[in-house]
């Protein structure tokens, strides 16, 4: 535990743990159950254990692919056994979270750049995206940065009411237009205000309706546009966000979306309290983008930075 110490702070790493709870809980009583009676990892240990991460929403192929890197160890090591597959699991679920989630940090930071980094936010309605938005600006404005906030999500008056609250209650600028103006024109007013200010964070809020893949792509491309001519190569980051206490479903809209724009993080929000925390493992691996912030509780500062070793230690001890 030390070690997490140097690197997480304790408060950080007790909201995680606990916020696993229910995950692991479930995944454990379930590889229990898999391995009963069995001394050595045989073929019949592998199907149970198959099912187990298949039915912990860790999905499919990500499920695939880790029983084929323990089958290759079985077959090196001859004989491996039950006592043993805790820490196998461990090691192998670690690798595959190396491959995708580069970085183990644990603060919010943003790239040192002249021009405002610009965060745009995608994300179905319901998923806590308006909240993770509101919880980031929190998060940035504590770390010392100037923040601007922008209400993109002209389609719904809660979308931007709720924006605004957030905003009062971090104390951070916020740009908005009247009900039904163009997503776009929104972007570019809140690029301009935030490059007249100096600020060093800009996040955009999106709207979450689902729409079929054609016009999301049109009118987030059309976005993207015009927040260049302001700010080039903005947005930095298309931040897509998942509820991860809806399991399969999440995988479902990370196709959607990553099928009509170019997302190059997640954030995966409601992880407490439910038992489908294996869907990081899965949505990580399987769309090989990196998860940068993980839900963690209803607080301002239960939105954590996605620290993978930090992660599989909470889920394995």
């Amino acid at each position: 535990m030390s070690f997490f110490k140097n690197i997480f702070s304790k408060e950080k790493k007790e909201t995680l743990d606990k916020g696993l709870e229910k995950t692991k809980s479930s995944f454990f009583d379930k590889l229990g159950k898999a391995v009963a009676g069995k001394s050595t990892v045989d073929t019949d240990v592998l199907d149970n254990l198959e099912d187990v991460l298949i039915s912990s929403d860790v999905g499919v192929a990500t499920t695939v692919k880790i029983i084929d890197r323990i089958e290759a160890r079985v077959a090196v090591d001859k004989y491996l056994g039950t006592s043993e597959l805790n820490a196998i699991l461990r090691e192998e679920i670690a690798g595959l979270l190396s491959e995708i989630n580069n970085a183990n940090e644990t603060e919010f930071t943003i790239p040192q750049q002249d021009m405002p980094y610009v965060i745009m936010v995608v994300g179905v309605n319901g998923v806590g995206k308006t909240t993770t938005i509101g919880k980031l600006a929190h998060q940035f404005k504590a770390a010392g940065k100037k923040v601007v906030l922008g209400a993109g999500d002209t389609f719904r008056a809660a979308a931007v009411d709720q924006l605004q609250i957030w905003a009062d209650r971090v104390g951070v600028d916020i740009v908005k237009q009247a009900m039904g103006s163009d997503p776009a024109s929104v972007a570019f007013d809140t690029l301009q205000s935030a490059v007249a200010q100096k600020a060093d964070v800009v996040i955009l809020d999106t709207a979450g309706r689902l729409h079929n893949k054609v016009n999301l792509m049109n009118e987030l491309t059309k976005i993207k546009r015009v927040m260049d001519k302001v700010i080039p190569n903005a947005p930095h980051d298309v931040m897509l966000v998942l509820d991860g206490s809806t399991g399969q479903n999440a995988f479902e809209q990370a196709k959607q979306f990553t099928a009509a724009t170019e997302v190059s993080s997640l954030a995966v929000t409601k992880l407490d309290g439910t038992a489908k925390g294996g869907v990081v493992i899965g949505i990580s691996d399987q769309f090989q983008i990196p998860v940068r912030y993980i839900g963690m509780g209803e607080g301002m500062n239960d939105l954590q930075v996605f620290n993978k070793t930090a992660f599989v230690d909470s889920f394995f001890n």
